[in-house]
Order: structure tokens, then sequence, then C-alpha cells
């Protein structure tokens, strides 16, 4: 009985150790709880990349809204196909994600963030100013 539960124990730690942020994940506003973003994430050369992939918008809002708030060279630019997170690196030891950048493209801040996948398959997403952090969570897309 020991034995078995031991080989079930390990095996979770094993898929839940090397879930990867690599996929499409729907966001939600922190405001309303709706759906407002898919963001496809990816592997290129050894770091992460993430871009929007589609959006949800209401029926009052621009359907192909560009970053006007921007201030660096995404300024004007589309939102869908947008790279909102950059340079990111897998830290093993930690098993999170982190060492890059994430955009907010509703106000045009950067911040530094971090990444990890949770227990339930979610993915945390947490950006960084100075001391100040928010945490969001984006869950798997299943293609709705």
């Amino acid at each position: 009985m020991r034995f078995t539960f031991f080989i079930t124990f390990l095996s979770v730690s094993f898929i839940l150790a090397s879930q990867s942020i690599v996929g499409k994940w729907k966001t939600i506003d922190d405001n309303t709880n709706k759906a407002r973003s898919v963001v496809e994430i990816y592997e290129k050369e050894g770091k992460y990349y993430g871009k929007v992939f589609k959006t949800y918008l209401e029926p009052d809002e621009d359907p192909d809204p560009v970053c006007t708030e921007c201030e660096d060279h995404r300024k004007g630019q589309k939102i869908i196909g947008m790279e909102i997170i950059t340079d990111l690196k897998y830290d093993q030891k930690n098993q999170v994600y982190n060492k890059g950048e994430i955009l907010d493209p509703e106000n045009g801040n950067i911040y530094d963030c971090r990444l990890w996948v949770t227990e339930d398959g979610s993915l945390k997403v947490r950006g960084y100013l100075l001391f100040f952090y928010r945490t969001q969570t984006w869950f798997p897309w299943t293609g709705e």
C-alpha cells in the first residue's frame, strides 16, 4: 500500500513539474471576471514569448483595436498578433518562468513578470512594478 502511494506521488509530482506554459491561455478581466483574450505562449531559442491570439470584445469596443497607450515600438500596433510577453526563462529549481517582461496593452505599462503552472493546470501570471505586484489566473484555452 505504501509503495503504491509512493509511486503515485512520484508520478503526479513528475507530471506537475514538467507542465509547460507553451500553448494558448484564456485571460480573464480582473474587474468584470469575463474572458478578455487568448494569449499564445511559445518557446524560441530557449526563451518564452506570448502574443495575443484572440480578443473577446464588447459590442461597443473597436473590433480591431490598436495599442494607443504603448510608449515603445508597439504604439499604434494592432493588439491581435502583438507580442506582450518577452524573454522569459525557465528556472527549473523553482519551477517558474521569470526574468522577462509583460505588457498590459490597455494601459501601455510594462512589468517584470513571473509565470507558473498550478496543480489544477491553470497559469499564474504575476506582473511586478518595483515592490508591487498583481497576479492573474489564466486558463487553458479550449478553442471556444
